[in-house]
């Protein structure tokens, strides 16, 4: 026992007769002499004596690493480590300094994946002071550790991750971590953790790590040099024996994500060179196998007879280093290798290689000689760490570690008995089992060296405007098939798509005549089926064709659209066609989409702005005129529940005719070849006598009125304030565009920048005129925060008021806004899609043909007293009708103080909760 280490080591090498340069290691010549003690509170001690020097090392390690960790709590064994040198309860003052006024040498504690440690080298004279001050950090930690000491600590692990990510290739451990572990494996997040969860890390996390995983059960003491064990053991059992155990702690088993495809990943750094890595997940530490890709890690890049060194380094020079080492760990390994790229060099070529290397040594397994001189460095290097008592690989290292991995402190033995025996053969298994299949590849490209030249821009103010260019919006051309169907062309060249928009003057109006929800069912139906191919036939077509096509109504309109290719416009033609002239309704796809509009209707009365959108219109036109249904178009659950597909087909042979329709056309086509195309197609349509909708004037009964929809809980309330302005034409269009942009329209319009910017009580407010051939709406819209409800109701007036009386718009304001719209007009025409959407209003408002032709020079030309002028015939704010959408009970207090004429509640189809309401004054009824 009291053998010194180098008399030990004597026996370990045999000269063989062949060779005098040749040794054969073998395994169970090596031996550390230690004593083991079983503390009664499961403390494990281990002492190895070596008289050679008057010092003892002390190495402690607690079975506990960041596999400990959960989720969102990565870092926190590593940041843990660093607490336990801050002082405790009993030596209050810094770890480093008391070790380093003994002599202390050697010291640090480090943490992986598996384990924490602590260790240091003192002179034996001081073994009492440094047992006292581990056994104080192991049981008497928790009273010294403050709120300061952990932000301190903290900020220190930050600095020291900075520091790491911060060295050349510092980003690839984080990269592989992430590529090669599973979201939720115990391995899947680094040692040092992420800062997020670093900065979560509180003293309450500090408290319950310390007690579950740092009790005397869960750790390992070696101590070795210039000892007596059984004094050591006293000593030991003296400052340890009062701490408890702890708790039980479960074991993680093993866990290898076997990964059966190749995978790739590149990112750049500052670094001088490219650097091609692989990696393979492996064995669990201390697996046969393990071993073994030791040895093949030598084989690869150990030395200059080392295959990659040879290959790359050494022989082509092209690349300028090559790494290669078995990482292993408690559940899990990697086997990793590298080659860094002279910049010269060919990353492909250098990766080319490496592969190549690999599938010989899988293929072939290595050389005798090869085997040989990788086994004796391996023992070389063993025996050379039993010189040391401490530090890494020394001998109170290698006692700890076998202990506390595999409960046996000579498992090294096991270890050494692998590497004697291993066979080329078994290298070669071991090669092909893990190293086949199932690599990632990493490569780190140098990030290029840009520079910057001086710059002549002056930045304290911004760039003068060039001249806004006019924008282009083609010339219509019209015509009409013999049925009646007028055609729109507005040919653009050098497109290679064509958009055709068929519209009907129908709509959410023609219910007025039939059933709220009647237009909107009747044109989701009409393309799911014609009377030769059903709906799942006519989307295959569609897609061989490159085209889609859609069908649907609005308030004024009901549309069929297609958007195609120019090669394939004449089969699209022909089954846009058998769509419009041929639906067939079928009764399964007819219930199924009434269904869904039933359904539709359940969410639109559960979300907040089309809960007011869907009540609006009874209240702003009144009951009787067509617009006085919800203005989704969906109707209402009841009506839609008692449409019949006989209610389809009425609306479709009552509406859905060549005299009531335009086709808009877009594309690179003339209109003499579009004609014959279309007569060809649709001449056989049928024209047919339409009803008239007459437009009776609004009856609107009421005024400065707030109908109050009641959401419970809701987190903000939806306002809309409105009131009906003139009808297209009634009004200049382009002043009104202008004054809407100004008032509510654009981000930086007043009510935006009121409610949003300057208040903060909504995400977003705006103002604009909905589309309508009769009597439109204007509506001011802001969803608010609820606390600020009634508040946000005074801004708006207060913004609408203004803007007809202290506060006009202003000529900053109009110039803003106009160049604002002249520079985006381009971009709004840039697709045939687009072109033709206008085409479609100014066919739905009945504008002039030239309308955006002109559009451009009109916004220039337009004057201050136009836009004045347009805003005092439309903005009427005593006019103004409120729809609100909130909690009552969080906001009816405050709206009682606001005066208006009435509040009324309403339920979600819009009907007072009472039969009647009178005058409602500092009263809401309900």
């Amino acid at each position: 026992m009291r053998k010194t280490i180098f008399f030990m080591v004597l026996s370990f090498l045999v000269v063989t007769k062949q060779n005098a340069q040749e040794f054969e290691f073998k395994a169970d010549q090596i031996d550390i002499a230690y004593e083991r003690f079983m503390l009664p509170n499961g403390l494990t001690l281990l002492v190895h004596e070596d008289h050679k020097a008057p010092i003892a090392a002390v190495n402690v390690w607690y079975h506990v690493g960041s596999k400990n960790e959960k989720e969102g709590k990565s870092g926190f064994a590593h940041l843990f480590e660093h607490l336990m040198f801050n002082g405790s309860e009993n030596f209050n003052d810094d770890y480093f300094q008391a070790l380093e006024r003994i002599g202390g040498t050697d010291l640090n504690g480090t943490t992986n994946s598996d384990r924490t440690n602590y260790f240091q080298n003192v002179p034996v004279s001081a073994l009492d002071q440094v047992l006292f001050l581990e056994s104080d950090r192991m049981g008497h930690l928790l009273g010294a550790i403050d709120q300061a000491k952990l932000d301190e600590q903290r900020g220190v692990v930050q600095n020291e991750k900075r520091q790491g990510e911060n060295q050349p290739y510092g980003k690839q451990w984080d990269l592989l971590t992430k590529a090669m572990y599973p979201k939720g494996h115990p391995y899947s997040w680094t040692v040092i953790g992420e800062m997020e969860d670093l900065n979560a890390a509180s003293l309450e996390d500090v408290q319950e790590w310390f007690k579950s995983y740092y009790g005397t059960a869960n750790a390992v003491i070696a101590v070795a040099g210039d000892v007596n064990p059984q004094e050591v053991h006293k000593k030991v059992l003296d400052y340890f024996g009062d701490i408890p155990a702890g708790p039980t702690i479960a074991r993680q088993e093993v866990n290898i994500p076997i990964k059966e495809y190749d995978s790739y990943q590149v990112y750049e750094d500052r670094v001088p060179e490219a650097r091609i890595l692989f990696t393979w997940n492996t064995p669990e530490f201390g697996n046969k196998e393990d071993i073994h890709l030791d040895l093949i890690s030598s084989i690869l890049t150990s030395g200059k007879n080392s295959r990659l060194y040879k290959r790359l380094v050494y022989d082509e020079q092209i690349a300028s280093s090559v790494v290669s080492f078995q990482s292993s760990s408690e559940i899990a390994s990697e086997f990793v290798t590298w080659a860094n790229v002279k910049p010269e060099g060919d990353v492909d070529k250098v990766q080319a290689i490496m592969e190549e290397e690999l599938a010989k040594l899988i293929k072939e397994g290595p050389t005798e000689s090869e085997l040989k001189r990788v086994k004796a460095a391996y023992f070389s290097g063993f025996i050379k760490g039993l010189e040391r008592i401490g530090g890494f690989g020394g001998v109170s290292d290698i006692l700890a570690s076998n202990q506390t991995y595999f409960g046996d402190a000579s498992y090294y033995k096991t270890v050494l008995k692998y590497v004697e025996d291993a066979t080329i053969a078994d290298v070669q298994a071991t090669a092909k089992k893990w190293l086949s299949k199932g690599k990632h590849v990493l490569l780190c490209k140098p990030f290029p060296e840009y520079t910057v030249t001086e710059s002549p821009i002056d930045r304290s103010k911004l760039p003068a405007l060039g001249e806004a260019k006019s924008s282009k919006f083609p010339a219509l051309e019209r015509a009409q098939l013999s049925n009646d169907l007028n055609i729109v062309l507005a040919k653009r060249t050098g497109v290679p798509t064509v958009v055709m928009n068929l519209m009907f003057d129908a709509g959410y109006k023609t219910d007025f005549l039939s059933s709220p929800g009647t237009a909107e069912l009747a044109m989701d139906l009409l393309d799911e089926g014609t009377k030769d191919m059903n709906s799942l036939e006519i989307n295959e077509k569609l897609q061989l064709l490159g085209a889609s096509l859609s069908s649907y109504s609005s308030q004024d309109n009901s549309n069929v659209y297609l958007n195609t290719l120019k090669p394939s416009l004449d089969a699209s033609i022909d089954l846009f066609a058998d769509v419009v002239l041929n639906p067939a309704f079928p009764e399964k796809e007819f219930e199924r989409l009434k269904d869904e509009q039933i359904n539709t209707i359940k969410q639109e009365k559960s979300q907040p702005i089309s809960m007011a959108l869907r009540v609006m219109n009874k209240y702003l036109y009144g009951e009787g005129h067509p617009y006085s249904n919800p203005y989704t178009g969906t109707g209402y659950e009841e009506t839609v529940s008692k449409l019949t597909r006989s209610d389809i087909e009425s609306f479709y042979a009552t509406w859905i005719r060549p005299n009531n329709a335009t086709l808009v056309v877009t594309g690179d086509l003339d209109m003499k070849e579009l004609k014959l195309k279309l007569e060809k197609a649709f001449g056989k349509w049928k024209k047919a006598d339409v009803p008239t909708i007459t437009f009776t004037t609004p009856k609107v009964n009421s005024k400065n009125t707030l109908y109050l929809m009641d959401r419970p809980e809701s987190e903000q309330s939806v306002i809309l304030a409105g009131n009906l302005v003139q009808k297209y034409g009634e009004v200049p269009q382009i002043a009104l565009e202008q004054m809407v942009s100004v008032l509510g329209g654009d981000f930086t319009s007043r009510i935006n920048m009121n409610l949003r910017e300057d208040k903060h009580w909504a995400y977003g407010a705006s103002g604009f005129v909905m589309g309508a051939k009769a009597e439109r709406p204007f509506i001011v819209y802001a969803p608010v925060q609820t606390d600020k409800s009634a508040e946000s109701v005074t801004e708006i007036r207060k913004e609408i008021s203004e803007f007809i009386s202290t506060r006009p718009v202003t000529q900053e304001e109009l110039d803003k806004v106009k160049t604002n719209q002249i520079l985006s007009l381009p971009g709004q025409w840039e697709t045939n899609s687009a072109v033709n959407s206008s085409v479609v209003n100014i066919i739905r408002y009945n504008l002039p043909d030239d309308y955006y032709q002109s559009y451009d020079a009109n916004v220039r030309n337009l004057t201050l007293k136009d836009v004045r002028d347009v805003s005092k015939a439309v903005v009427k704010p005593d006019a103004v009708n409120w729809f609100m959408v909130g909690d009552r009970s969080k906001i009816a207090e405050k709206l009682d103080e606001l005066g208006f004429d009435a509040i009324i509640e309403i339920d979600a189809d819009g009907n007072p909760k009472i039969p009647a309401v009178k005058d409602a004054k500092r009263d809401i009824k309900n």
